[in-house]
């Protein structure tokens, strides 16, 4: 797992807004605690380039009490096999 970022704040319809680092995730990425346990998917990225903002949709609205200011992990991957595509012309 890789450091997503840490929790800048929490919007109102319960949205955890990151700072995250310049290695920017894949929209739909599940996103992690520092417990390994799955609290959301990482929804939008936007601003500057060198640390970008990441909103997270939380699954659970209740874990979003104790989220300020931690670490939150995400897992990559290849998503729906885009990596396992043949190629038509040999």
């Amino acid at each position: 797992m890789e450091v997503l970022g840490v929790v800048y704040g929490i919007a109102d319809n319960g949205v955890a807004i990151v700072i995250g680092t310049d290695d920017v995730p894949d929209i739909g990425n599940p996103v992690f605690d520092s417990e390994k346990k799955r609290i959301g998917t990482v929804k939008r990225v936007f601003g500057p380039v060198g640390e970008p903002f990441i909103t997270v949709g939380i699954d659970d609205t209740a874990a979003l009490k104790g989220i300020m200011g931690k670490k939150l992990f995400t897992a990559r991957g290849t998503r729906n096999g885009k990596d396992k595509r043949r190629y038509r012309r040999d």
